[in-house]
């Protein structure tokens, strides 16, 4: 039986993809050449429906069991095997999921201040061409009809930041002193060091990774305009029908849209202290619940003006 040893489960938007690749040329470790398998989102088949692009992602779960362990198959003997999936956080079934099939199974969570993560998370939909909203907030304002209308995790700007309601519910399922807990800012901050510390917390030798890759970083600028309006009109049309179609008419069909989309280049904007006045409400008490349950302060995440100061923009999306 090959199943992971360890998951990188949480967050979205967190650096989950530049510490997977880190991780992956360390000679104790092996990590899936699937990033994001998403083998505990569902007991059994993903969905048919969705938002924009939601069943297109759904066909690439890895959710029969045997296809699972076979990303597994090819680790060297004795080394640790994991996989990263940032939404099995925030997935509050996955966690009785893992703790029913992994009972002694690691977990490393990445934190990203909540705000500035779901401003990211709309962003990466916005650039894609998918996100209608061009405004952030009204985007945040349309997640619980968007929530009911069954549109998959991604698309939970505000919610997939509670971490508090959702590390509380985690530690009621695994041992904490299985889940490591570090966040955004180490992997810019003290590379070498975090990526030590996680070979520490996962029982190999430390000392051996020199650096955290540049993976997901993007310079395209999508302005609201008539142009972009039209393109990411058939980007969310091809989202809603591509499903149907083989995967290399898809992306040839994708392709040149998105190439007329991302025409622009520059500096992506970030969280404004509007935005975050507007959402730190939302997220003040889970703050507190969270610092409550791990220890740790994150008082840092209920500033307004945090940006004016010390911007939180490392090359790790």
């Amino acid at each position: 039986m090959a199943l992971p040893d360890f998951l990188i489960a949480g967050v979205p938007k967190a650096g989950t993809t530049a510490l997977h690749a880190a991780l992956a040329p360390h000679p104790d470790l092996f990590l899936s050449r699937v990033k994001e398998p998403k083998f505990f989102l569902s007991s059994g088949r993903p969905p048919d429906t969705g938002g924009p692009g939601d069943v297109q992602t759904y066909q690439e779960h890895v959710w029969r069991r045997a296809d699972y362990e076979a990303l597994f198959d090819a680790a060297p003997p004795g080394a640790l095997t994991g996989e990263a999936t940032p939404f099995y956080l925030g997935d509050l079934a996955a966690h009785d999921r893992i703790a029913r099939l992994l009972p002694d199974v690691r977990l490393i969570l990445l934190l990203r201040d909540p705000v500035d993560r779901a401003h990211s998370n709309w962003t990466h939909l916005w650039i894609a061409g998918l996100e209608s909203e061009a405004d952030f907030l009204a985007a945040c304002e349309s997640e619980a009809d968007r929530i009911v209308a069954g549109w998959a995790d991604f698309w939970h700007y505000k919610r997939l930041g509670l971490y508090g309601e959702q590390i509380q519910h985690l530690f009621e399922r695994i041992n904490r002193d299985r889940v490591l807990l570090l966040r955004y800012r180490d992997l810019k901050d003290a590379p070498v060091a975090t990526l030590d510390r996680v070979c520490e917390f996962l029982g190999v030798r430390t000392g051996v990774l020199p650096l955290i890759p540049k993976e997901n970083v993007n310079r395209h600028v999508v302005e609201d305009n008539a142009v972009n309006g039209v393109l990411r009109g058939l980007l969310r049309a091809g989202g809603a029908v591509g499903h149907r179609f083989p995967v290399p008419l898809r992306l040839a069909a994708r392709g040149p849209l998105l190439t007329l989309l991302h025409r622009k280049n520059g500096t992506r904007p970030g969280t404004t202290p509007a935005m975050r006045e507007a959402l730190l409400p939302y997220f003040s008490d889970d703050i507190a619940l969270l610092e409550k349950i791990t220890g740790e302060h994150y008082d840092d995440w209920l500033e307004v003006d945090r940006h004016a100061t010390r911007a939180e923009s490392p090359p790790v999306v």
